[in-house]
């Protein structure tokens, strides 16, 4: 896992901007496949949930599905101020916040939108994560 992450993007209520963002990540310009990441479709191939945009009642279940699908180790990115906290739409009628009033959340990456350098730099970092993460259960085991 920790050579090859698999993530999943989910568009929750986002204006679009995160969205394109992070699909920049996979073009030549940024190309984060070069890390070894793949993005997929399928939550039960999936290490990485990367979510832009917030939460509503209609999209609520959807992500709790979602992540539930997902096998562990599992690491959520929140993309955006609106996936952190609702942002300017926090609030108001149809958003009931960020993501992690559904799940938890392990990076947040403020910004409108956020940029595909730091979407890489999260990912790094939840790859370190996830190496430390292996490393204290091999030394548990022993």
């Amino acid at each position: 896992i920790s050579k090859s992450p698999w993530l999943l993007h989910y568009d929750g209520s986002s204006g679009n901007g995160c969205d394109i963002e992070v699909l920049a990540c996979l073009t030549p310009v940024y190309d984060v496949e070069r890390f070894g990441v793949i993005n997929t479709g399928n939550p039960k191939h999936a290490d990485i949930f990367l979510i832009t945009g917030g939460i509503n009642e209609q999209n609520k279940p959807v992500v709790q599905q979602i992540y539930e699908q997902m096998p562990e180790p599992k690491f959520v990115i929140a993309v955006g101020t609106c996936a952190c906290t609702g942002g300017v739409f926090d609030g108001c009628y149809c958003v009931n916040g960020g993501i992690d009033s559904v799940i938890p959340v392990d990076v947040y990456l403020p910004g409108c939108a956020g940029r595909p350098e730091a979407i890489i730099d999260a990912v790094n970092k939840l790859l370190a994560s996830l190496e430390e993460q292996q490393k204290s259960e091999e030394n548990t085991d022993e």
